[in-house]
């Protein structure tokens, strides 16, 4: 049984480091981990010239594509017909990148057939959640 989703697409990114227009962002979706998904930047696209990956829910893509969501640091909205707006804010200021909505439709699609909406409770390891917490900070 698969419980990992990786997904490479396209993103204009509209916001970013100079000359860098289209780039390959990978998309990743993990049952260890079910309310979550990740996007990871490669470093010719981040002004820190390192991979960056950002991590936010699943239900927030979700929502994202039908009308504004998200409130903090991760904000996802339908740009027209055929695009999806996501805005990432740091301190160091704002990436705003733009999707075919077809795209994330797929990776939403093949997450669901990790771990259906509405089920992620089911796949929670509370045990090393716990472990983990109470070891603190390392």
């Amino acid at each position: 049984m698969i419980t990992v989703i990786e997904q490479a697409v396209q993103a204009r990114l509209v916001a970013t480091a100079p000359k860098v227009e289209t780039v390959p962002v990978t998309l990743c979706y993990d049952r260890s981990d079910p309310f979550a998904v990740r996007m990871a930047f490669p470093a010719p696209a981040t002004l820190e010239g390192v991979e960056v990956s950002w991590t936010f829910a699943r239900e927030l893509l979700r929502s994202g594509l039908i009308r504004p969501s998200g409130q903090g640091d991760v904000r996802v909205r339908p740009y027209d017909g055929d695009r999806t707006t996501i805005e990432f804010h740091a301190p160091e200021g704002v990436a705003i990148v733009l999707m075919a909505t077809a795209e994330l439709q797929r990776f939403l699609r093949r997450s669901a057939e990790v771990v259906s909406p509405g089920h992620e409770h089911l796949y929670l390891d509370m045990d090393h959640s716990l472990a983990e917490l109470m070891r603190g900070p390392r």
